[in-house]
């Protein structure tokens, strides 16, 4: 299955936050990620989609593998 982060055009992450907790997300792989809340959030069909009650809790190992795989942090 193709991942959607080809999709997801640079400036819309750069504006896309959490909406728990409004800091910014990660993108890796196929979802948005916050780290400090071990929250992921899906991407369907290239449209992120961030609802508190669809986003999905991260276990410590988890978040370990996706932490790994981040890419780096954006210096601006």
């Amino acid at each position: 299955m193709p991942s959607d982060r080809h999709t997801l055009p640079p400036d819309l992450l750069s504006i896309v936050v959490c909406p728990a907790d409004r800091g910014p997300l990660l993108l890796i792989d196929d979802l948005l990620y916050n780290p400090r809340l071990h929250r992921a959030y899906r991407i369907d069909d290239g449209i992120p989609v961030l609802l508190v009650d669809e986003a999905r809790d991260v276990d410590d190992d988890e978040h370990a593998r996706l932490m790994a795989r981040a890419a780096p942090a954006d210096p601006r």
